[in-house]
């Protein structure tokens, strides 16, 4: 089998052979000095990719943030004044509670939509695996594409698909356009970004949901709990593992949120759903603030790093715990 040899044993089971002493020690200290530049020669290439693609936008966005750039005029050293600028400039202040309700709007809609349907699909993972297939393969599909899809049902004129609807069941009158108007604008926003963004923790949740012990389960089922019961007190508690990493995902994922307000608003109207992730895009290409732009990006990354921290952190004191 695979040209590994088993030996059978008068029981009748069988056993891999047992490896010699020597052929388990480590290579030495010399021998991996040897081999170490045939490791980097192999490693050039992706390194060197990682050293254009990641590394050196990384230091030019470090150096941009300290200089004052605009346009064509010459470049002058501003320190921290880009940063100042940022804590003094009302439309950023407006930008960052924009991104503080996105974020938390859509990553609870989302990670909600998704855990509901996980544990609906857990008492009958074969019959829903299409339906999870469906909602799963719109997390696929890309947010710019969501954005247009979206542009189509929210559109202002009689062609769009919701004022449509609504005039076919006799509901005219309730007619809007949705993404013109700055009371509606944002709340259309999340629940198009939200539709997109439920099929990965649908997925993450449910495998989670498919590690529960059948027995756990069965025991449940005979002791007459129903099935809402069994969802209530049985899965939904033991799928708080999957809950945890898609809420860390999707969160991420809501910070950096862009092709779809981008597709949709622009930011606007009057800059209502302009997030960070707009207002970098506005302040670099648009204005030409090369200087607040990259900034607003270190502020982007130190935010990141701060939620991914505390996640470790709170993964490592769950491990500790239930180690003991």
């Amino acid at each position: 089998m695979s040209g590994v040899a088993l030996i059978s044993r008068g029981s009748g089971t069988t056993s891999p052979p047992r490896m010699r002493r020597d052929e388990l020690k480590f290579s030495s200290p010399r021998r991996r000095i040897a081999d170490a530049p045939a490791a980097y020669l192999l490693l050039l290439p992706v390194l060197v990719l990682f050293g254009f693609a990641v590394v050196y936008p990384v230091i030019q966005t470090v150096v941009l943030s300290f200089w004052d750039i605009k346009g064509l005029a010459k470049p002058r050293f501003y320190g921290l004044g880009n940063f100042v600028a940022l804590y003094h400039d009302p439309t950023f202040r407006g930008a960052v509670l924009t991104t503080l309700i996105w974020t938390g709007v859509t990553t609870t809609l989302s990670v909600g939509a998704g855990w509901i349907i996980a544990l609906l699909c857990a008492l009958a993972p074969r019959e829903t695996l299409v339906p999870r297939v469906l909602i799963f393969a719109a997390f696929g599909v890309s947010e710019a594409v969501t954005g247009y899809v979206w542009l189509g049902v929210f559109r202002g004129d009689a062609t769009g698909l919701l004022n449509a609807v609504l005039a076919a069941v006799g509901l005219g009158g309730l007619a809007h356009p949705w993404l013109g108007d700055a009371r509606t604008a944002i709340w259309c926003l999340i629940i198009a970004y939200s539709w997109a963004q439920a099929g990965l923790p649908l997925l993450v949740i449910f495998a989670a949901t498919q590690a529960i012990s059948r027995n756990v389960l069965e025991a449940a089922y005979m002791d007459g709990a129903s099935p809402t019961a069994i969802i209530r007190y049985v899965i939904a508690p033991l799928s708080m593992p999957g809950v945890r990493v898609a809420l860390f995902i999707n969160l991420l994922g809501s910070l950096r949120a862009f092709d779809t307000i981008y597709v949709l608003t622009g930011g606007g109207p009057v800059r209502s759903t302009e997030v960070v992730a707009v207002y970098l895009y506005l302040e670099a290409f648009r204005y030409n603030a090369f200087g607040p732009a990259a900034a607003t990006g270190w502020i982007m990354v130190a935010a990141s790093l701060l939620l991914a921290a505390g996640y470790i952190w709170r993964l490592r004191r769950d491990m500790v715990a239930d180690a003991h």
